[in-house]
């Protein structure tokens, strides 16, 4: 059968279905797959709170949302060009986002009266039987049954077989966007390699439902979305847990220090664990720890030692971690918090992502305590920012906070491989015997950024007291002197504003340096912010963007920066927490755009909130 062949810019596509439905799985391996394609893309997974919620209801729906293009993107989209929905209740949660002539593939199996009304659908209303959606494209297939048909001669129950439905829409998918299948049926060799039974199965079934589009009549068009044009080089699909992991790693090696990650699990950090402890030959060692105190006092005990140390939470953990983070405060010593923030109070919702911290990063520890703070702004970047936290920390003698969040740590996005000599270098000194002018080692004698030394214990001659009370000045001894507690005070605040000294100076992403509106934006927000811009930009207004990666201390030009532009409009997804440390520190009267619902920022509303300042 001949058919044709339609070249498109971008796609926008929604995998959902029930949390066992495979859609993580199905998203990650079409993601995988665009990605060595070579489009741009960008992804945000979305889980439900429960590890296993009630099948077929909506708390229940699992989603994966993908959008790849010709062209460079920076989100994964506002609304989707295709849903896949395997259920009544991931057609209902998702149907809203859809665009109108957008496809809608059902498995018709997920539309019984059982799931109808699980999904809370009125008694007698089927949407893929009246005409309620006669605006879309809808095409049906009974996923269920051909996986099964395509598995008869398996002797696996029937429970098992349907676990490989998934694979059926994978399958098509491919077969949809003229894809090669190669990368999956490697990654499900080398997964289920020593699982005959189960590797055959998924095979089989992956390719029933890439024959069932090339067999079938009812379709006449296949798609492509072309290589996008991006800078010369090799690069992965990469979510933001992953690139941490090896900006860390990176880090440990120019560095010369072996690295010890302090760990309690808790959503969506733990795969950062989960991912070091795969790099055993790079000289790391992961602890699972008991609770998060455990794992934060651990990994300050590993930096005293004289290893890296780093510590991984979201934000109930990092609460958790608040008074061992004011000893690491008072023994200066290097240590990196990465908090990989979540919606919160309290459990708040656990895997919906949020801005949630930057207070508590700021002041959320008890006395005078002030740390770094380094923010990534898209998976990619984590590489980046987390290595300079690393460096910033260990030159500094200093524990820094690094922030992701739940958007960042699980979306993902094309990175390209960095060059190890672009990497700067990280110069650890110990200090290991007395100076010429020293008769007595004085482990509070400073240089001129007020950098003490770093010392590892057992050094001969170095012996020194280290604990939380006050510290006298210069030797370290207990001091309750309120005179020397004031000056210290005073010094660690120093210590840390000097550190605004060797951070870059902040630079405009894009627009002019003045204008009508500067759009300045932390972490995650960085990609809808661009893409609103650079909307208005094209319009001829005169918006501009600026992102910062240093939240503490700011890049010295700050302020002056600021003040070119007649209004400043720091979008959050939070209730308003950077605007008012810009209002505090800078006096400047900054507007803010607040979402809080465990959703990114959408472009559209983004447009709509900065147009209302032109």
């Amino acid at each position: 059968m001949v058919r044709n062949q339609e070249v498109l810019q971008e796609v926008v596509i929604k995998f959902a279905g029930d949390s066992g439905d495979g859609m993580q799985l199905t998203g990650s391996q079409f993601t995988n797959n665009t990605a060595l394609l070579g489009n741009d893309l960008s992804t945000f997974p979305d889980f439900p709170a429960e590890i296993r919620a009630p099948q077929g209801t909506l708390p229940g729906v699992s989603g994966f949302q993908l959008r790849f293009s010709s062209d460079s993107i920076y989100t994964p989209g506002d609304n989707y060009d295709v849903l896949v929905a395997m259920n009544a209740a991931a057609l209902k949660a998702n149907l809203g986002r859809l665009k109108k002539g957008g496809k809608i593939i059902v498995n018709t199996d997920g539309f019984d009266a059982k799931n109808l009304r699980l999904a809370n659908y009125p008694e007698g209303e089927n949407p893929i039987a009246d005409d309620s959606l006669q605006n879309y494209e809808v095409i049906k297939m009974d996923v269920t049954k051909m996986t099964r048909e395509a598995l008869k001669e398996f002797t696996m129950g029937t429970k098992e077989k349907d676990r490989a439905k998934n694979m059926f829409v994978l399958g098509f998918l491919y077969w949809l966007y003229d894809r090669d299948m190669e990368n999956t049926v490697d990654f499900l060799t080398e997964k289920f390699g020593k699982r005959a039974d189960i590797l055959e199965s998924n095979l089989k079934v992956l390719k029933a439902g890439y024959n069932f589009g090339e067999t079938t009549e009812a379709f006449s068009t296949t798609y492509k979305v072309e290589k996008a044009r991006m800078k010369p080089g090799t690069y992965r699909s990469i979510t933001g847990n992953q690139a941490l992991t090896l900006g860390l790693v990176a880090a440990a090696q120019k560095s010369g220090l072996p690295m010890f990650l302090g760990s309690y699990p808790i959503t969506p950090a733990s795969d950062i664990l989960h991912e070091l402890s795969r790099h055993k030959n790079f000289g790391v060692r992961t602890y699972q720890a008991e609770d998060e105190i455990a794992a934060i006092t651990a990994a300050i005990g590993a930096s005293y030692g004289g290893s890296l140390g780093v510590t991984t939470t979201s934000g109930p953990g990092m609460a958790l971690k608040t008074e061992a983070m004011g000893l690491a405060v008072m023994l200066e010593l290097p240590l990196v918090i990465i908090d990989v923030q979540r919606g919160g109070p309290s459990t708040g919702l656990p895997t919906k992502t949020e801005q949630s911290d930057l207070l508590q990063a700021y002041y959320g520890r008890n006395g005078e305590c002030p740390m770094p703070v380094i923010a990534a702004s898209s998976p990619a970047d984590c590489f980046d920012a987390v290595y300079e936290a690393v460096k910033i920390s260990l030159q500094h003698m200093v524990p820094v906070i690094f922030l992701s969040d739940g958007y960042i740590a699980n979306g993902a996005e094309p990175w390209r491989f960095p060059n190890t000599a672009s990497l700067h270098p990280i110069h650890v000194q110990f200090k290991t015997e007395l100076g010429h002018h020293e008769d007595k080692f004085q482990p509070y004698e400073r240089d001129e950024n007020q950098v003490r030394p770093w010392v590892v214990p057992g050094t001969k001659g170095l012996e020194h007291r280290i604990g939380g009370i006050e510290k006298q000045n210069i030797t370290g001894n207990i001091s309750y002197d309120p005179a020397n507690h004031q000056l210290m005070v005073k010094i660690r605040q120093e210590k840390v504003d000097k550190i605004a000294e060797f951070i870059p100076e902040q630079k405009i992403d894009t627009g002019k340096p003045e204008g009508d509106v500067l759009v300045l934006g932390w972490g995650s927000t960085y990609g809808v912010i661009k893409s609103a811009v650079l909307e208005l930009q094209a319009q001829g207004k005169a918006v501009s963007h600026a992102h910062l990666r240093h939240l503490r201390p700011f890049p010295k030009n700050l302020g002056e920066m600021l003040r070119r532009f007649k209004t400043v409009l720091i979008p959050e997804i939070n209730n308003g927490q950077l605007i008012k440390i810009i209002r505090d520190q800078f006096l400047v009267d900054a507007k803010g755009y607040h979402k809080i619902m465990g959703v990114p920022i959408t472009k559209q509303e983004l447009v709509e909130e900065i147009e209302n300042y032109l």
